[in-house]
C-alpha cells in the first residue's frame, strides 16, 4: 500500500505495523498533492487546508482509507471523497488534553486567576481574597470540593473531563441522547436537562456540530443556570448562542464562561466577544496534540489489509 502521511506532525514509523510492500510517502498538508501520489492507497489527514483535501478527494481515485487525526470527521466527510473509501476519525486522541484544558479553564475562574492577575497589574495585594474564606458561599463558586459539574457531551472527551473533575471533588453527571450510566458516571438524557441546570455550578460544553446542537446552549437555557455558575466550552463554537451568551455575561446572569471555539475562527478582531465581561477566550487550542496516533492508524492498516484480502475489515472510528 502506498500510505501518505503529512509532513506537520512525526510519527513513530515503528509503531506504524509497516508490511515490507509498503511505501510511506511525507506530504504537506497546506501543499497540493503532487500526481505521482494519486495512486496512494490511504491518506492520513492532519493540520490540512480545506483546499489541499478536496483537491486530494478529486484525485485519489483508488483511496481506500482516509484516516482523520481530528477528533470529528466532519472536515473529511465534507472534502467529497469517492464512496468506496473508508473515513475514520481520530476519536480518542484527544480526549486528556481537551479534558486537562477544560479543567484548566475552570480553576481560572474557581481560583480568581483573571482577578487576580489584574489586581497584580495594579500592585495590589488582593487580601479579601485570602485569609478566612467560607467553603461554599451561595453566591459563588470558590472550590471544586462539592461543585456540581454538568458535562453535555459525554463521549470519549466528556468522559476524560468527567475524571478529571471527580478528582477534584467533583460531583459529576453527563449529559448525552439518552439516560444511563457511563464509565461509572450518571448520565442524564438531553431532553431532561433543563431540570438540573438550575443545580448546576459549571457546565461544561463537549457536543459536536451537528443540526440538532446548533445553539444547544441558547438563552432559555442560559436563563436557568443560577448567577454563580460558570460554562466552559471546548466542543464546537456552533453549540453556543454567542449572543445570548454575551448578553448573559453582561447582565451577571452568569458568573463567567470560557470558550476555546467561536462559531467565526479565527475570531475577527471587532468580535463583541473580545470585549465581553468575565469571558476567556482560547484560541482553539485544547486539543490539537493527538495522543498515540499510531496505534489507531496501525489498526485501521490491518483493516484495510483484510477488506483487500477479502476477510471481515474491523475500522475503529469509522464514521
Amino acid at each position: 500500500m502506498k500510505i501518505l502521511a503529512p509532513t506537520i506532525i512525526p510519527l513513530d514509523v515503528q509503531k506504524l505495523g509497516l508490511q515490507a510492500e509498503d511505501t510511506l510517502v511525507s506530504y504537506d498538508p497546506t501543499e497540493l498533492l503532487p500526481a505521482e501520489h494519486y495512486d496512494a492507497d490511504v491518506m492520513i489527514s492532519w493540520g490540512n487546508t480545506n483546499e489541499q483535501l478536496q483537491d486530494a478527494a478529486k484525485n485519489l481515485s483508488q483511496v481506500k482509507l482516509v484516516q482523520a487525526l481530528l477528533a470529528g470527521p466532519d472536515q473529511a466527510r465534507a472534502a467529497g471523497f469517492r464512496d468506496e473509501a473508508v473515513i475514520c476519525s481520530g476519536i480518542g486522541l484527544h480526549s486528556l488534553t481537551v479534558a486537562e484544558h477544560a479543567l484548566a479553564l475552570t480553576l481560572n475562574f474557581v481560583r480568581f486567576l483573571p482577578l487576580l492577575s489584574e489586581e497584580q497589574d495594579n500592585s495590589r495585594w488582593a487580601g479579601e481574597l485570602g485569609g478566612p474564606q467560607e467553603l461554599h458561599p451561595a453566591d459563588k463558586v470558590t472550590t471544586l470540593l462539592g461543585a456540581r459539574v454538568l458535562i453535555w457531551g459525554f463521549g470519549s472527551i466528556g468522559q476524560s473531563t468527567a475524571r478529571l473533575f471527580q478528582a477534584f471533588g467533583a460531583q459529576v453527571q453527563g449529559v448525552a441522547r439518552s439516560a444511563g450510566e457511563r464509565s461509572g458516571f450518571p448520565v442524564i438524557a438531553v431532553d431532561d436537562i433543563e431540570q438540573y441546570l438550575p443545580q448546576t455550578d459549571i457546565l461544561v460544553m463537549i457536543l459536536p456540530a451537528a443540526a440538532e446542537t446548533e445553539n444547544a446552549l441558547n438563552e432559555q437555557r442560559l436563563e436557568l443556570l443560577p448567577s454563580r455558575a460558570f460554562v466552559v466550552n471546548v466542543g464546537r463554537g456552533v453549540t453556543v448562542d454567542e449572543d445570548a451568551l454575551i448578553a448573559a455575561l453582561e447582565s451577571g446572569s452568569i458568573a463567567g464562561a470560557a470558550v476555546d471555539v467561536v462559531k467565526q475562527e479565527p475570531l475577527p478582531s471587532d468580535s463583541p466577544l473580545w470585549g465581553t465581561k468575565n469571558l476567556v477566550i482560547t484560541p482553539h487550542s485544547a486539543g490539537g496534540r493527538p495522543v498515540n496516533p499510531e496505534e489507531l492508524i496501525a489498526h485501521n492498516l490491518c483493516a484495510v489489509r483484510a477488506e483487500v484480502s477479502g476477510e471481515t475489515a474491523d475500522y475503529r472510528n469509522k464514521m
